[in-house]
């Protein structure tokens, strides 16, 4: 998936600014805990005016739904939090924004980190760099490699084949439908919601690409409720025949 031409929101209430000597940052609240959902304060944490941060990773912790990040920059060593991403030590990453926690407790780790900052993901590309935000963001693709691609994926009740969708898209342009499929793909929090791309089995390993504020897990089977749009062209040349935009997780 490639989007050009438009911005990536910022939903942090605070912003994280840069200087020579590091960070600097307003500081949200005098503490948090592991309790609260991390991925939720996450949320569009790239800012349209802060800073680029350029960093290198020194160390990584995994939990099931984010990474701790130890980075290095100009000199000073901090821990930042993004969105579970494969993350390899000693290599550049560069970020913009961030929410600063205080004495976060992590219990998957029984660790406290003094201070943390949340951070919506990390690029090996400047953010600021040559191309769009979005291009710059699809970086940070967490990729179907390790994912098999599904051969049959039992659908719950009234979902809708991949096959049947894309064999008669005028006949569900516009119409709210729930697909059942396997996740093969994510692009986290870009325009303020996450992209994931789900194949069911039924259409030569087709990824129908869908838009949702949820937090789904790469390699998860998820039954999606959302509106099916055709031609949604974000500018630039870059269209999707068909999209589920608005989704949402369904039991």
């Amino acid at each position: 998936m490639k989007v050009s031409g438009l911005h990536i929101i910022l939903a942090f209430p605070l912003l994280l600014v840069s200087c020579d000597s590091g960070p600097k940052v307003i500081e949200s609240e005098p503490a948090a805990t592991s309790a609260t959902p991390v991925s939720q304060e996450m949320s569009g944490a790239v800012s349209p005016i802060s800073d680029d941060h350029k960093v290198v990773a020194e160390e990584a912790l995994n939990t099931e739904k984010y990474t701790y990040v130890k980075v290095n920059e100009n000199g000073e060593s901090f821990w930042i939090a993004v969105p579970k991403t494969a993350v390899e030590i000693g290599a550049t990453y560069y970020y913009q924004g961030g929410l600063m926690k205080k004495n976060f407790a992590s219990k998957e780790y029984n660790k406290v980190f003094e201070t943390l900052y949340l951070v919506s993901g990390i690029s090996k590309q400047p953010v600021g760099g040559s191309g769009s935000a979005v291009d710059q963001a699809l970086s940070q693709t967490q990729s179907a490699e390790a994912v098999e691609p599904p051969k049959d994926v039992k659908r719950a009740a009234g979902a809708v084949k991949i096959s049947e969708l894309i064999g008669n898209l005028s006949k569900y342009d516009g119409k709210t439908i729930k697909v059942t499929g396997k996740v093969v793909k994510i692009n986290p929090m870009i325009m303020g919601r996450n992209w994931i791309h789900v194949q069911d089995g039924s259409a030569n390993n087709f990824d129908l690409t869908i838009t949702t504020n949820d937090n789904i897990q790469l390699g998860d089977i998820v039954t999606m409720e959302g509106t099916i749009a055709l031609n949604k062209d974000f500018g630039a040349g870059y269209k999707y025949n068909v999209i589920m935009e608005g989704a949402t997780a369904v039991k």
